[in-house]
């Protein structure tokens, strides 16, 4: 375990055994990937993907720039809280250990740095990444009590720039199935329409996903707020979801249609009007062929 540098003077009680300095010292260390576990909960992805080949470019040529958060585990090893894509760049670049700087911290404290970290460090984040770091955080902050008169959200609103409606928003789409919430990362199915789903039980959510598959279809937001209100009537059946969106294909043939066409009509039109308007019309040239 070799030292690499100071990283201010933060404290970080009962590892001076580690460090041979006094106790109230934070320094970076180089640990063996080995003995860096990911945390038990992490909403982030770290997938092999462009990002992350500069990442290993960077790596090769400059080594691991900024140090992980690590925390010791009770059976064994570190917890790495924050430097995960940086472990993995490590790995792809044929680096064996990485500088980290070793902090107790408890569960909120532990997953308060987990979200900042990624957040400040992310070039892309995924709405299921966002939504669930926001609800990990806004947890955490609820677990330690917020400063003064703030409110977890109101943290998040200053750190992020966010509505507090747009944070509360894309909470719920932690309420959605992972075949949802995989369709939102994949914009297959839009946000907006996606939050009213959030609110269908998780058999009614399974429903969806199945009669999607079956009419190859999303559902636009006035679709999802209609299965939302059929939900809370009791009343949203598979019957009833089918229906519905049986009605978003024929909608959208429907639109289809009448592409070519629409820039000849007023933007308030719908597909079924301009359908009706073109169909009038040709009507009426047939009669005048015919004639």
């Amino acid at each position: 375990m070799r030292k690499t540098g100071t990283f201010g003077n933060l404290a970080l009680a009962g590892h001076n055994e580690i460090f041979g300095v006094e106790a109230d010292v934070e320094r970076i260390v180089d640990l063996p990937l080995t003995e860096l576990y990911p945390p038990e909960y992490h909403p982030f992805q770290v997938l092999d993907d462009a990002a992350m080949k500069r990442l290993v470019n960077s790596v090769k040529q400059y080594g691991v720039r900024e140090p992980g958060l690590v925390r010791p585990r009770a059976e064994g090893g570190y917890e790495l809280i924050a430097g995960n894509r940086r472990k993995r760049a490590s790995e792809l670049a044929g680096i064996v250990t990485m500088p980290v700087i070793i902090r107790e911290m408890d569960d909120d404290s532990a997953a308060i740095a987990m979200v900042d970290s990624n957040l400040e460090q992310r070039e892309k984040i995924l709405p299921s990444e966002k939504a669930w770091a926001y609800r990990v955080k806004m947890e955490a902050l609820n677990h330690n009590g917020v400063k003064s008169d703030m409110h977890s959200v109101d943290v998040l609103v200053e750190q992020t720039g966010e509505s507090r409606n747009q944070i509360f928003r894309l909470i719920r789409l932690t309420e959605l199935v992972p075949d949802l919430l995989d369709k939102v990362d994949a914009n297959r199915l839009a946000f907006n329409p996606a939050v009213e789903l959030s609110h269908l039980s998780r058999s009614e959510q399974a429903s969806v996903v199945e009669a999607m598959m079956k009419y190859q279809v999303k559902p636009m937001l006035s679709q999802a707020i209609q299965l939302k209100k059929l939900s809370q009537a009791g009343e949203l059946t598979v019957a009833a979801i089918e229906k519905v969106l049986a009605k978003t294909k024929s909608d959208s043939n429907t639109e289809k249609d009448v592409g070519g066409f629409r820039r000849f009509f007023p933007a308030d039109y719908t597909a079924s009007q301009m359908n009706q308007v073109i169909t009038d019309l040709l009507c009426a040239w047939q009669k005048q062929q015919t004639a």
